[in-house]
Order: structure tokens, then C-alpha cells, then sequence
């Protein structure tokens, strides 16, 4: 079995959603021995969404009642970073569309020098169509949308002036003073799992942000990453696999470390975990997360 780094989420949404626990947390997180602190991302939830939560979501329960309450991904990692010194800081995943990539990057870059370069920026397209509506963001296009943006992140990142003309931003050659601690910049790490996000993992991105998922169909999935990859010329070894397990209602510590295992068995050698939907409060979280650590 792959030795596997293991992860948490961060007391963000739901019961869990304290902003005055979540340093407390990352600290102890990081004490207990986990080696990465996430976020994740939901901008609202509508009493009438335009869609349902793709994990289930139904008439009666269009998506799940802890979603209802959510702290921003950024304060909250800004929080963690304060606390920590060793646990790697990331976004899985961020609606990334619905960002101005100019105040994006300036976010992010600022989050990274403030960790001392611990950050891993997760990027992916969201579910919910109302999300881009009260943004001012057309649903329509938005994966042409998110590859542009992580092509203007990267020239913001790395060239100095920096400027971009596209179909949907147009940027000024500027002056740059700000740059990420992490050369040439923080890892970008995509999320999905259709064909296209797939791709676009192989073809443009660091690394991979999978839901735990049957092994044959992570395996699957891989192969056609792999094959993107190779077709743009880049080495697939290269590129990182941070699997996310979101254990639900009944589901045991013990259950939880036998999936995980299966996922080392596969090769993979980053996880973490969210107990939002298992954890009554942060101080349950954290007797969850101690057992689940030891059990892993």
C-alpha cells in the first residue's frame, strides 16, 4: 500500500461553521498530524435553486441543509495559515468562473506569502446555475471561462509586466509587485470528473481534486487523464491526486480508513476527509479526526 497524506476540512459550513474555531482547529488538525487543511466553496443557496445538489438532491431536499451556512473559502484558510506552519492550505474546489481573476490571483498570492508557500489552489466549475446568475456570469461557456482564467493566473503569477487579451478578459500590461512565495506558482489543481474536466486536468493542469468514488471508476477516469496528458506532450506522473471522502450518517471511522485504503492501494498518496456531515460540532470533529488518524 502507498503511504498516503492525509487531509482535512476545515469546521467551514453547516454545524460546524464557527469563524472563531477555525484556528483553534487547523492548529489541533495539525498537531494530530494531518498535513493538508481545505475549503470548499458555495456562494448561495436559493430557497427555489435552479438546480439540485448533484449528490442526491431531491424536490423535497434540493441540496443538503448544511450548505446553508458558509464561512468564505479564503478568510477561512487565512484563519488556518495564522495557526499552522507545516499543513499544506487548499480550495477544493472553487467556483472559479464566478472570480475576477485580477482579484483571484492578488487573493491567492497574498494567502500564499502569508502561509510561507503552502498553498494548493483548487479550481472547478460548480453545480448551480444560480450561482453564476447573481454574479453576473453566464452559465453558458464557462468551461472556456475557467480555462482562460487559469491561463491568466499563470501570466499573473509569472510574467512581470503582465497583461492578457481574451474572449473574456482584457488586462492591461502592468506592474506586478506581488508574487506567490511558491516559484513559478501555487499548484493548480483541478476538480471534476466528466470527460471535459478530465481533459482539462491532463491538458493544463498540476494535479487532480477526485470525490471518492469505486476504484474502477477512479481508475477509469485516470486513463483518460493520462491520455490528455500524454497528447499534450506532459508527463501524467507529474500531476498530483488529492482525493476528497465526504463520509455521511452512519458511515463508522472504521468504514472511512477502509476506503481510504483501497485509494492507497490504487497508488494514491494525498486524501482528506470532511466530516461536516458526521461531526454534531467542531469538538466532535476533532475526536473524529483523531480516530480516523489513528485508524489511517
Amino acid at each position: 500500500m502507498t503511504a498516503l497524506r492525509l487531509g482535512l476540512a476545515l469546521p467551514q459550513y453547516g454545524k460546524l461553521a464557527d469563524p472563531a474555531a477555525i484556528a483553534g482547529f487547523a492548529a489541533a488538525a495539525e498537531r494530530i498530524g494531518y498535513s493538508s487543511l481545505w475549503t470548499g466553496d458555495r456562494v448561495l443557496t436559493p430557497v427555489d435553486p435552479s438546480d439540485y445538489y448533484p449528490g442526491g438532491g431531491t424536490a423535497e431536499q434540493p441540496y443538503p441543509p448544511e450548505l446553508v451556512t458558509f464561512i468564505d473559502p479564503i478568510v477561512t484558510l487565512t484563519a488556518a495559515a495564522g495557526a499552522t506552519s507545516t499543513a499544506r492550505l487548499g480550495t477544493s474546489t472553487l467556483v472559479a468562473p464566478v472570480y475576477s481573476p485580477v482579484l483571484l490571483a492578488r487573493s491567492l498570492t497574498s494567502l500564499d506569502l502569508l502561509s510561507g508557500g503552502r498553498l494548493d489552489v483548487g479550481l472547478g466549475l460548480g453545480w448551480l446555475r444560480d450561482e453564476y446568475t447573481v454574479t453576473g456570469v453566464p452559465w453558458a461557456g464557462r468551461g472556456a471561462r475557467l480555462d482562460e482564467l487559469i491561463d491568466v493566473l499563470r501570466t499573473l503569477w509569472t510574467a512581470d509586466p503582465a497583461g492578457h487579451e481574451g474572449e473574456h478578459w482584457q488586462i492591461p500590461q502592468s506592474r506586478i509587485g506581488l508574487r506567490p512565495a511558491q516559484r513559478p506558482h501555487p499548484p493548480i489543481m483541478v476538480g471534476g470528473m466528466s470527460e471535459r474536466a478530465l481533459r482539462r486536468v491532463g491538458q493544463a493542469a498540476d494535479g487532480w481534486l477526485p470525490t471518492l468514488a469505486p476504484v474502477e471508476h477512479l481508475r477509469g477516469m485516470w486513463s483518460t487523464i493520462s491520455a490528455a496528458a500524454t497528447e499534450a506532450g506532459r508527463d501524467p506522473a507529474s500531476l498530483r491526486r488529492v482525493l476528497r471522502a465526504n463520509p455521511r450518517a452512519g458511515m463508522t471511522v472504521a468504514d472511512i480508513a477502509g476506503r481510504l485504503k483501497q485509494v492507497a492501494d490504487e497508488g494514491y498518496t494525498e486524501a482528506f476527509v470532511d466530516l461536516h456531515y458526521v461531526a454534531d460540532n467542531v469538538a466532535h470533529a476533532l475526536e473524529l479526526a483523531e480516530e480516523l488518524y489513528a485508524a489511517v
